[in-house]
């Protein structure tokens, strides 16, 4: 059985935030009818790991990244943004407790060179991809998941605006001779 695509796939280090920003989020986008997809509240036992979290980057419409300062330890954290950049998907970061200068794919032999090559270069276009930062000491929890719903509901928007232009462009090329009115 294949699961019902999702919406934003919230991609994040679980030590550092699910029990914080990432449950939030998560329920917020539940409240406003979104579909998130969230590893532990997705996955049941005997999915296998991988084949549930690819298929359901692959299904999603937007990426939500969360970094955090133990982000580029996690193997899993790091394949799934590789992933999402490989599959063109829009990814939104979010910067929590971290700088995105602080960032870096280390080499710790648990990985291939390829791997690393991959990692690396999906971070780095993340790093300078427009998101928002956030300080858990300082900030104010709502005001931050309410700012992230807005910026992935309106992604959300643009997305679906892209996918109907590619389908209407696709009737358009249907046939010899084809009318489409606006």
């Amino acid at each position: 059985a294949t699961s019902s695509p999702c919406d934003v796939f919230i991609n994040h280090r679980g030590t550092d935030t699910k029990r914080t920003v990432v449950s939030l989020l998560y329920d917020h986008f539940c409240r406003i009818n979104l579909r998130p997809f969230l590893d532990n509240k997705n996955m049941k036992p005997g999915d296998r790991l991988f084949e549930k979290i690819d298929a359901a980057i692959k299904g999603c419409k937007i990426g939500l990244v969360i970094f955090s300062p133990r982000y580029c330890e996690s193997y899993f954290c790091l394949h799934e943004l590789a992933l999402m950049t490989e599959l063109n998907k829009k990814t939104i970061p979010i910067f929590c407790d971290v700088k995105p200068s602080e960032l870096k794919v280390v080499r710790d032999g648990r990985m291939t060179s390829e791997e690393f090559r991959r990692f690396d270069m999906a971070l780095e276009e993340a790093k300078y991809t427009v998101g928002l930062t956030f300080d858990s000491h300082k900030g104010n929890w709502s005001d931050v998941v309410k700012s992230v719903a807005d910026i992935v509901t309106e992604g959300l928007l643009e997305v679906e605006e892209d996918e109907d232009e590619d389908e209407d462009e696709d009737e358009e090329e249907s046939g010899p001779i084809s009318f489409y009115y606006k």
